[in-house]
C-alpha cells in the first residue's frame, strides 16, 4: 500500500497509469475519501468488494465525467438531463435505470436493474475522468459497516494489515468536513431522496420542478 502525497510532482501521470494497470487507489474527492478504480474491469471491480468487504449484492456507484457518458450506461430523460445539469458536477449521486448495452461487468450492479451515478465537483478526480476517458467506481473509502471518513490517519489505519488493501492512498490530509452525496432514484415513476447527504431535499425539489418523495 503506497501513500502518495496529492501535492507530489508528476501524481496526475502516475494516478492515470495506475488506474490504466488495474489499482485500486484512495482519492480525495468533493465530499469524503473514495476508492478509485476502473469501473469497466470485472477483475477490478471484484478486487474493490474485497477491500471494502462488501455484499456482492450491494451495487457501486460510478464516477462520470458528464452527461453524454451518463448517456452511454442509463437511460435519461429530458427532465432528468435538465436537473443533471443543475446539479452536475456536484454531490448528488442518481439511481437510473441502466440500459441493455451498458458494458459494465454485472457486479457494479449488484442485484439491481439500475446504475448509480455521479459526476464529483473535486479537480484531481475530474483529471483523470477526462484523461482516461472512461467511467470510474467512485465508492467511500471505507471497510463495509464503519463510517465514511476524512481523516487521512484513519483511512490509512483501517487498512493496515489486511488481506486486501488498496494499491495506492493519495493523501491530500484531511478534507474539509463533508456530508456524503444525496442519493435521488429516478428509476421509479415519481423520483425518491433515498438518501440525506450534503444537499439538502428542498434544494434538490427546486432542482428538479416536478414532485419528488
Amino acid at each position: 500500500m503506497k501513500i502518495i502525497k496529492e501535492k507530489s510532482k508528476g501524481i496526475i501521470k502516475e494516478a492515470v497509469k495506475a488506474i490504466i494497470k488495474g489499482k485500486v487507489l484512495v482519492l480525495p474527492t468533493d465530499t469524503v475519501y473514495g476508492l478509485i478504480a476502473d469501473a469497466t474491469s470485472k477483475v477490478v471491480v471484484n478486487k474493490i468488494f474485497k477491500i471494502k468487504n462488501r455484499e456482492k449484492s450491494k451495487p457501486l456507484p460510478v464516477f462520470i465525467k458528464d452527461i453524454a457518458m451518463a448517456k452511454k450506461m442509463a437511460k435519461i430523460s429530458k427532465s432528468q438531463e435538465e436537473f443533471l445539469k443543475e446539479v452536475w458536477p456536484g454531490k448528488v449521486t442518481v439511481v437510473l435505470e441502466k440500459r441493455k448495452d451498458c458494458e459494465l461487468p454485472k457486479a457494479v450492479f449488484g442485484n439491481k436493474k439500475t446504475i448509480g451515478l455521479r459526476s464529483p465537483d473535486y479537480k484531481l478526480i475530474n483529471i483523470l475522468l477526462k484523461k482516461i476517458n472512461k467511467p470510474l467506481i467512485g465508492t467511500s473509502a471505507n471497510i463495509s459497516g464503519k463510517g465514511e471518513f476524512i481523516e487521512i490517519k484513519k483511512i490509512i489505519n483501517q487498512f493496515k494489515n489486511k488481506k486486501y488493501q488498496p494499491d495506492i492512498i493519495i493523501d491530500a490530509g484531511n478534507l474539509k468536513k463533508s456530508k456524503i452525496s444525496t442519493v435521488v432514484d429516478f428509476s421509479k415513476r415519481t423520483p425518491e431522496i433515498l438518501r440525506i447527504g450534503q444537499v439538502s431535499k428542498d434544494k434538490i425539489s427546486k432542482k428538479y420542478n416536478k414532485k419528488i418523495k
